[in-house]
């Protein structure tokens, strides 16, 4: 029985990539350098993969920074603001279209469907003028080859291509981005006729757009699509690949009628419905099924006795040589390799199994199917699966009652905000279009040295203290000099904002190496929320009273939120989600009213995930949002008026779920608006009206570039021309712990200064 990996991670074992990336951009080493380190990494895939026994090896997944920006530079898809003459995409052109340059904004960023994964968005118009310029995809397949492993080339389908960008800045209304369909195909022609002579026998296209909801005529752009390249795929087995939802029943059968393709991939973890479907609908005569039991999104070891029961029943349908062992998606969403996790406690490190582990699952299914199965390794995995169902560790039955009691009410602060702002301002007193941050300062390498060497034991509790306390004056006396309005303390006992209050949590486990690729080097270790979460202690209430008294000036507590600690970490499978999250968001409460009584006037808790956990199906929006936005609500029902809340939430569309943001009730929301050309006013000029503070960003902080003053004070005035200047503030677009000292302090010099700037010319016209 065969067996597949829909992708694989990229960033190695020990992040090899990351530092590889961040040396070459620093230009501490050479583009030759980094490739060497990228093909040693391709390699190493490649190998594990072929040795552990899979048939289908996915190539072209590997990427510099997301694939559907490769795709962007296969397509030669290059505004024509980054200078791009033609020829082959280099270096400078692909990293100034991801993280921008001195002169020119990056593109827009945001999430990779609901994952903490994101892409650069291509901006197209009917103007953008097509040529084959990156290939990527047929020179990695030779490399592959060359080392003797043949694999399968994974493209980002056409039809998902186009429906995931966006229409450029000045494009009329009225353009499509399916019209770009025929101008595209010609090269994703070439691409397939150099892959055929190159040997290819089989390419996959991922097209995971097919699980949301389409309307008919970009169904009818897949039909188009593959009908027009059935010529050029003659000769080769086509898979489509879909993941991360239920594709629904008209897109089910687009799908299955497409012309030349060979095999259907679908996510049977998070489609369930799809597993039905299959089975009532069935699969076309003598094709494939690419069965997607092994979950790509989660670090929990897959229940091999249950999956192989799947797919026996799946075998009815398509026939036993028809069916293929496959993961739900990219396994670039979880962990590399558990082999690294040598001080994880040994009963959970049981329970799991990261992508390396996948691997090996999704290989042993697949001989299970075929009548090789290992008793010994299914039999070690039924009895870890036991463990978990039975261990004490997990159920915690106090917390669990005051989940259940908060059933009933909808923990909304008594006040309405207009009254609660007031009461506020008088306490606060901060001038009209109030300046601050969203919370983290830049992560240093001495910052980090004390982190580290503080948890390795090698230096004491009173010396870390103490170099803490040094950072967080630095950045309070960096801010005042900058006169900004209300502070941070800058996180610098944080390295990262889900696993610092998870490590403080109960329910919660911790890796040595368990990153994930959020973008481009930018790598997260999400925790593992293995129980019941409650809250044992204070967790920030030290260092926000520090920090308070070291300014006169209001000092934000920095929290993160019950939704986005459950989206940014590995949460437990064992009961639905909305449950854990009213767990984290008691916990939260607690934390929330400590800092009040500690003197904390201003408490920030970010929501920097709600949009991501957003279901991709429209039917399942409401119930999502009901209960993420109660569950934000909770943690703050119990303060007083005076005490004001900031919530923050960045790169996603929100534009959408306005109506449920505003839900959230919080006093001043900061919200992503620069990198993504101002989409976020548009709903304000639509007539949505907000009568809490908000601070849209000002400037993108994921971009060396520096804004200057003019131009943020241009984007101030096209907020002023949809919001009120009673609630407007002016703020980054995100945490600044990415960026340098260098670049931080004159992007804010400029920031405070566009915002005097603007009260000026208010006050000369009042």
């Amino acid at each position: 029985m065969a067996s597949h990996i829909v992708g694989y991670p990229r960033m190695g074992p020990k992040r090899e990539l990351k530092f590889a990336l961040e040396s070459f951009w620093d230009g501490k080493s050479s583009a030759e350098d980094l490739e060497k380190v990228a093909a040693d990494l391709r390699a190493s895939i490649w190998k594990q993969m072929s040795e552990a026994g899979i048939k289908y090896i996915p190539s072209n997944t590997f990427s510099y920074y997301d694939q559907v920006l490769d795709t962007t530079a296969m397509l030669g898809a290059v505004p024509d603001r980054y200078s791009w003459t033609g020829g082959e995409i280099g270096h400078s052109t692909y990293f100034s279209i991801a993280r921008g340059n001195a002169t020119v904004p990056a593109m827009e960023m945001t999430k990779w469907f609901d994952t903490n994964y994101h892409f650069i968005v291509p901006e197209l118009s009917p103007a953008t003028k097509f040529s084959y310029a990156s290939h990527k995809a047929v020179s990695e397949y030779k490399e592959a080859k060359a080392l003797g492993v043949d694999t399968v080339p994974v493209l980002v389908g056409p039809v998902s291509y186009l429906l995931l960008s966006k229409a450029a800045k000045g494009v009329e209304k009225s353009f499509s981005l399916l019209s770009l369909l025929d101008s595209i195909l010609p090269i994703y022609k070439e691409v397939v006729t150099e892959l055929k002579a190159a040997g290819a026998s089989w390419i996959q296209f991922d097209e995971p757009t097919l699980v949301k909801d389409l309307a008919a005529h970009e169904l009818a752009a897949f039909s188009s699509a593959y009908a027009a390249l059935e010529s050029a795929l003659s000769g080769l087995n086509v898979l489509i690949e879909t993941y991360f939802a239920d594709v629904p029943a008209e897109s089910y059968k687009t799908l299955t009628s497409l012309s030349g393709v060979t095999a259907y991939g679908f996510d049977l973890v998070r489609g369930t419905k799809t597993l039905e479907l299959i089975k009532s609908a069935g699969i076309p005569s003598g094709k494939y099924l690419f069965a997607g039991v092994v979950d790509g999104r989660n670090i929990w070891a897959d229940d091999l006795a249950a999956s192989l029961s799947t797919l026996q029943s799946l075998e009815a349908v398509v026939g036993k040589d028809k069916l293929v062992v496959s993961t739900s998606c990219s396994l670039m969403h979880t962990a590399v390799d558990l082999v690294n996790e040598t001080k994880l406690d040994s009963e959970i490190k049981s329970w799991l199994a990261f992508a390396a582990q996948k691997v090996v699952e999704v290989n042993a299914l697949g001989k299970a199917l075929a009548g090789l199965k290992d008793e010994a390794y299914f039999a070690a995995n039924a009895a870890a699966q036991a463990s978990r169902r039975s261990s004490p560790r997990v159920n915690n039955e106090e917390v669990q009652k005051a989940a259940a009691a908060l059933k009933g009410s909808d923990h909304r602060r008594a006040t309405p905000v207009s009254a609660r702002l007031d009461a506020q301002q008088k306490k606060l007193n901060l001038p009209i279009l109030p300046t601050t941050t969203i919370g983290s300062f830049p992560q240093t390498m001495d910052l980090r040295r004390v982190r580290r060497e503080y948890k390795a034991k090698k230096i004491s509790e009173e010396e870390y203290v103490s170099a803490i306390k040094e950072e967080i004056s630095k950045v309070v006396k960096i801010q005042e000099e900058l006169d900004i309005d209300v502070l941070v303390h800058g996180e610098p006992e944080r390295n990262d904002m889900v696993e610092y209050f998870g490590e403080q949590l109960s329910g919660f486990a911790f890796t040595a190496n368990g990153w994930v690729q959020s973008y481009g080097s930018r790598c997260v270790k999400p925790p593992i929320i293995y129980g019941d979460v409650s809250r044992p202690n204070p967790m920030t209430v030290f260092w926000s009273k520090m920090a308070q008294d070291m300014t006169p000036r209001p000092m934000k507590g920095m929290l993160t939120g019950p939704v986005t600690i459950l989206n940014w970490s590995f949460v437990r499978n064992d009961q639905p989600r909305f449950e854990t999250c009213y767990q984290i968001a008691l916990a939260i409460k607690k934390e929330v009213e400590d800092l009040e009584a500690g003197g904390i006037q201003v408490i920030q808790i970010d929501e920097a995930a709600l949009r991501e956990g957003l279901p991709l199906r429209k039917s399942e929006h409401a119930f999502y949002l009901d209960w993420a936005v109660h569950s934000f609500r909770i943690t703050n029902c119990g303060v007083q008026d005076t005490t004001q809340i900031h919530t923050h939430m960045c790169y996603s569309n929100f534009n959408d779920i306005i109506h449920s943001i505003i839900n959230m009730d919080a006093d001043v929301i900061t919200i992503e608006n620069s990198r993504s050309d101002e989409k976020l006013l548009s709903v304000f000029r639509e007539g949505v009206t907000y009568g809490a503070g908000i601070g849209p960003g000002v400037y993108d902080i994921h971009s060396p570039r520096i804004p200057s003053t003019e131009e943020i004070a241009d984007r101030v005035n096209k907020m002023l021309a949809v919001l009120d200047t009673n609630i407007l503030w002016v703020n980054p677009d995100c945490g600044l712990k990415t960026r340098k000292y260098t670049e931080v302090k004159p992007a804010l010099t400029n920031m405070v200064a566009a915002a005097k700037l603007i009260r000026t010319q208010l006050a000369a016209v009042l």
